[in-house]
């Protein structure tokens, strides 16, 4: 191994990868450490940030191995990661002072309810973009200094620092307790409610409304604009770039101009349209956010979809109800029948995401009969991902004007043959996967190759992406009309089951 490398962090939700690629943007080695969920109550989901940090600290040299490379050989590093996810830490030794409190989490439902009732909510809807929701990182920083004893005379003092998932790595691989940099990016700083998504600066007043210590808070930097480099894991690499795992997927499917799509499919599903280089403000159910910022130039927006659950819920029929023995057998049983039998499952496990933004939702199964099998089930449970997508591009396409005209997709369960064909025929477009699905990691990888000159250029990005499989819609306009409405029906009927 002679020429350089870029290497990415991909710190996920359920696991921490990483992953080297080439000039070509083919992935050379890849290594990958799960970490554990906590779920303490019902609707509580945690991440031990210790944990997370220290998977960090194995991926890398693991995929260096697999490689054959040497630290010097990787040319700079990019990192993605799980959004929102909140953690406040100690700056003194890095202790976190609770465990990370992740996107899926609706302990803020309360508090947020709260806020949609009170005079500022068009506030933070005007300012930031987005409506007060438990899915943001703002209300969790509240809740923490409301809920964990001392930590609000400790953020006074300045012995707490806030952070997304970026911020605590960056500032762990730039020396962490001697001398770490506490930044944060566009992308991840969109997301927490705070920031001003037209200066891309925090909003005093919306800090003010949560009552929040600026002191606190990380300074907020362009994607590729940090300007440091790793002092601990990789000494002497550039961290070339930081963007929020799914702007990072848009980046990597090369999404480069207004109107270009892509879905990621894992955990939860994440649709995000390019919408150029003004914020969409959309009463659509859907999230302006910033999609990339590029050195020396304005920002570029997108609007997003976002599905709670989707790879989540196979997981679910695995391992809570036992139906199949792995994930990718789902597509096996479901395949044997022709159709759902009548059956819908809405997986509203933690409400609803966009764009309907029901936290009252729960998950329902509905249009049981004697008939219905386990076949039936399984194909519901593929087809819930298809008909929640649908649900999104009708949003984007009402939202953003531009309309949907191919959907690009990425991650584990574009696998599945089946959903990939569910998802064309309920969506009438074309659904494309590229030849490398890894989107995330090479998104990040791009943005930090660009920023020390290891691709030219946008173009130089998008000569990389070769297509692998195209799915053609072939449902009849009649039968996609008909199952849409039973769809929405099944829906309404998981509305107003939770009290909250």
């Amino acid at each position: 191994m002679t020429d350089s490398l870029v290497a990415a962090i991909d710190q996920g939700t359920t696991s921490t990868r990483c992953l080297l690629f080439d000039r070509a943007g083919r992935m050379v080695s890849m290594a990958q450490t799960e970490h554990r969920q906590h779920y303490p109550r019902p609707g509580w989901v945690e991440h031990d940030a210790i944990e997370v940090w220290r998977n960090v600290q194995r991926v890398v040299p693991r995929a260096l191995r697999q490689s054959g490379a040497t630290p010097s050989q990787v040319a700079a590093l990019g990192l993605a990661n799980q959004r929102e996810t909140t953690v406040v830490w100690d700056p003194r030794d890095g202790t976190p002072y609770a465990r990370a409190i992740t996107w899926q989490d609706t302990r803020t439902s309360a508090l947020v309810a709260a806020l949609r009732r009170g005079p500022h909510a068009e506030t933070f809807r005007r300012v930031s973009g987005l409506s007060p929701a438990p899915y943001f990182a703002g209300p969790r920083v509240r809740w923490l200094l409301d809920n964990v004893p001392g930590l609000r005379d400790r953020a006074e003092e300045g012995n707490a620092l806030f952070g997304t998932m970026d911020s605590w790595l960056v500032w762990n691989l730039t020396g962490g307790p001697d001398g770490g940099l506490h930044v944060t990016d566009v992308t991840n700083a969109s997301r927490t409610m705070l920031m001003d998504l037209r200066t891309l600066t925090w909003a005093p007043e919306l800090l003010a409304t949560l009552d929040i210590p600026p002191a606190m808070l990380p300074e907020i930097r362009g994607n590729a604009d940090l300007g440091t480099s790793c002092r601990t894991l990789l000494p002497g690499v550039e961290i070339g770039a930081v963007l929020g795992d799914q702007q990072a997927a848009l980046f990597g499917q090369t999404c480069f101009d207004a109107g270009e799509a892509k879905c990621t499919y894992g955990t939860g599903a994440f649709l995000l349209m390019n919408v150029g280089q003004h914020v969409v403000d959309s009463a659509e159910g859907l999230l302006p956010t910033v999609a990339y910022q590029l050195p020396g130039e304005v920002a570029t927006y997108a609007v997003e979809g976002s599905i709670a659950m989707a790879g989540s819920l196979v997981q679910w029929l695995r391992d809570s109800l036992q139906m199949i023995d792995s994930a990718p057998e789902i597509e096996t049983l479901a395949r044997s029948v022709p159709d759902n039998g009548g059956c819908y499952v809405v997986p509203a496990f933690s409400g609803l995401f966009a764009p309907r933004w029901r936290p009252d939702a729960r998950g329902v199964i509905v249009g049981l009969t004697s008939y219905v099998d386990k076949g039936h089930v399984a194909r519901a449970v593929l087809e819930a991902t298809a008909w929640q997508t649908r649900d999104v591009v009708d949003a984007v396409n009402r939202g953003s004007g531009l309309g949907l005209r191919r959907l690009k997709v990425d991650g584990g369960m574009t696998s599945n043959y089946l959903l990939m064909q569910c998802l064309a025929d309920v969506l009438d477009v074309p659904v494309e996967r590229p030849m490398v699905t890894e989107t995330v990691s090479l998104g990040a990888a791009y943005l930090a190759g660009l920023a020390v000159g290891f691709w030219a250029d946008l173009q130089d990005l998008r000569k990389n992406w070769h297509l692998a499989a195209r799915w053609e819609p072939e449902m009849s306009a009649a039968r996609r009309a008909r199952e849409q409405v039973e769809w929405g029906r099944a829906v309404e009927r998981a509305y107003g089951w939770s009290p909250e």
